[in-house]
């Protein structure tokens, strides 16, 4: 699940922090001191309060003589900028929280593109966690991975030998990327039988939105909040209105996240100047963000179609519609994403991922965890995607049709 739900926040006060903190680590690492005072030294030239005492200054000591041992009797080399990667990382590690990460400035490049909808080389399926397992959701029409004999419901044992145990859905994504033209090989297992499927990859291109009407039904897929989405359902929108629809159906099933603001002005399509989202950070004064002015589709009767794979801005948006009575919700419980992410830039390209807010949502519910219930459970088996059978959208048209 790639998700980033706050634009970068780009200043210079925020650089020139971190660059310090990042500086003040190392000498903490490589020199025996804590670092404590050039953190508050370089937030106070720029303005900015940071409460280090004593003793909430970390002792470096171990990893430091961890690092002379390894120099001194490793039988190989050691890199400068993966102790400097795999340091960083293990400092956001230390917060003990999945959505708070730090990126090198490669992967974050990779988190870029993922929102931008430009993959690069890929198999083209849709992969998520089903039941705690990396699963093959569903291969996109005509790809590699659907040409290959990928299915969906296919669990992922290995991606080029490499077995994807206690992996993150991530870090098998971006093995199972590669240069076009190369082959990756995937290890599944499907029912109680173990393969091997080799697939070529290939330039691979994911849109954001689909569109399509359907008995008098205009459906729109979104699948990720990218920079310009919100625009693209909008228009979608409009001219579903101009040609008479009955109702709308928003398919969110498989949508991770991406940006708030765009969840907030995909809401804005549906709700005239209402309340979509509240963020409650470390200050515990809550932020209540609000919908636009123009909602084209307000009052319009609307299903919105959610998943174990919808997650962070499809939850912001099904939930403030839901709570607005603005659409019935139809499918699976979603994901339970109910945290805020900031991206900060780092120098020389990389980024650190930090959980900053809650969210919850206009009734005032926080569904970490627990996920947004939809009003009517419908079921979608990998029978029912590998038969090209659809009983949750099918189920979205005849309500709409009563």
């Amino acid at each position: 699940m790639s998700e980033k739900d706050t634009k970068s926040k780009r200043n210079f006060s925020t650089k020139f922090l971190i660059l310090a903190v990042v500086f003040a680590l190392a000498a903490g690492l490589l020199a025996g001191t804590s670092g404590s005072n050039l953190i508050v030294e370089a937030a106070s030239r720029v303005g900015l309060k940071i409460p280090v005492m004593a003793s909430d200054s970390p002792d470096f000591s171990d990893a430091r003589s961890i690092y002379y041992m390894l120099k001194s009797k490793y039988n190989g080399d050691i890199s400068n900028e993966k102790l400097k990667a795999y340091l960083n990382k293990g400092v956001a590690a230390a917060a003990e929280d999945p959505y708070t990460e730090y990126y090198t400035e490669q992967e974050a490049r990779e988190l870029e593109k993922d929102l931008d909808g430009t993959i690069g080389g890929g198999i083209g399926a849709e992969l998520g966690m089903r039941n705690n397992k990396p699963t093959v959701v569903r291969p996109l029409k005509d790809s590699p991975a659907e040409k290959a004999g990928l299915k969906a419901g296919d669990i992922i044992l290995a991606v080029n030998n490499k077995a994807t145990a206690n992996m993150s859905i991530e870090d098998i994504v971006r093995m199972v990327r590669g240069e076009v033209g190369t082959t990756a090989k995937i290890t599944i297992r499907r029912g109680s039988e173990r393969m091997d499927i080799s697939v070529k990859r290939e330039e691979i291109t994911s849109p954001d939105i689909e569109t399509q009407i359907k008995n008098e039904i205009g459906i729109i897929k979104l699948s990720r909040f990218g920079t310009d989405s919100a625009a693209k359902v909008r228009a979608a929108a409009e001219d579903m209105k101009h040609q008479n629809v009955k109702g709308v159906i928003l398919d969110l099933r498989g949508n991770g996240g991406g940006y708030l603001q765009t969840g907030i002005d995909v809401a804005g399509v549906w709700l005239n100047d209402k309340d979509v989202v509240s963020e409650k950070g470390k200050s515990n004064n809550p932020k209540t963000l609000k919908s636009g002015k123009q909602a084209i589709l307000n009052g319009m009767p609307t299903v919105v179609l959610i998943d174990s794979s919808s997650a962070s801005a499809s939850e912001i948006v099904a939930g403030a519609l839901k709570d607005h009575q603005a659409a019935t919700l139809i499918g699976e419980k979603s994901f339970g994403k109910g945290s805020v992410q900031e991206m900060i830039d780092l120098p020389k390209g990389d980024m650190l991922k930090v959980t900053v807010a809650n969210w919850y949502t206009p009734k005032g519910k926080n569904i970490s965890k627990e996920g947004i219930e939809p009003d009517k459970k419908v079921e979608l088996s990998s029978d029912d995607i590998n038969n090209n059978r659809d009983p949750q959208l099918d189920a979205a048209v005849d309500y709409l049709q009563k």
